[in-house]
């Protein structure tokens, strides 16, 4: 795959004999786009920050934290594989809609003859508890989906929980023993459900490119 992450590596029993050199993601308006490489990182970190804190000259302290926040999650994504970030930036009401999209490359994941059937038990066995794992015939091939709810922050005055929602497609790389990883998240309880909906949609409209023989 041509993203900066090459996906070289031995093909599954079940994959076509042949491997993309790259992937077409479609996202709605209102999503950004944060390509995890370290030379254009910052700059696209920088260009959002311009756009977001526009006419708030007066929260440099609160933009300084904002950029150091992105820029390290930034840099565990890319010390994990990741390829690429989007953050939403729809609009409902007075507030951003909080979500993101992290797209992952994982070499070598599995061995060639486990089936997706194999790695959906074991996502559900490892992951948090009540974690959802199923395989799903997306147009672009068959795929493992997974859905969890996680505590990810505590009100420390009213003692809420605040719980987080994650989506996660593992899509075999054809021709190979990889994965490329979407992974969706949210920490919009009310509305989870209608934004699971938004990256099944995203996930049903993906599709490889530059399909060649391997």
């Amino acid at each position: 795959m041509d993203r900066g992450r090459p996906a070289e590596a031995p093909s599954t029993a079940s994959a076509p004999a042949e491997t993309p050199s790259d992937y077409s993601l479609i996202l709605p308006d209102g999503w950004y786009r944060i390509p995890l490489d370290p030379e254009q990182c910052a700059r696209s970190v920088d260009a959002l920050l311009e756009r977001q804190f526009k006419g708030t000259d007066n929260q440099p302290h609160a933009k300084r934290q904002a950029r150091d926040a992105l820029l390290d999650e930034a840099d565990r994504a890319i010390g994990n594989g990741g390829i690429e970030m989007y953050l939403c930036l729809q609009e409902a009401g007075p507030i951003t809609l909080p979500a993101s999209l992290l797209v992952t490359l994982a070499p070598d994941a599995c061995e060639p003859d486990t089936s997706l059937e194999e790695v959906s038990r074991d996502l559900a066995h490892h992951g948090p508890v009540g974690t959802e794992a199923t395989v799903e015939n997306l147009p672009s091939g068959p795929a493992v989906r997974t859905r969890s709810r996680t505590e990810s922050a505590r009100d420390e005055t009213t003692g809420e929980v605040v719980y987080s929602t994650a989506v996660d497609y593992y899509l075999p790389v054809p021709g190979t023993t990889s994965f490329l990883v979407l992974s969706f998240s949210t920490p919009l309880d009310m509305i989870a459900d209608a934004l699971v909906g938004l990256f099944d949609a995203v996930a049903k409209a993906f599709t490889w490119r530059g399909m060649s023989t391997a």
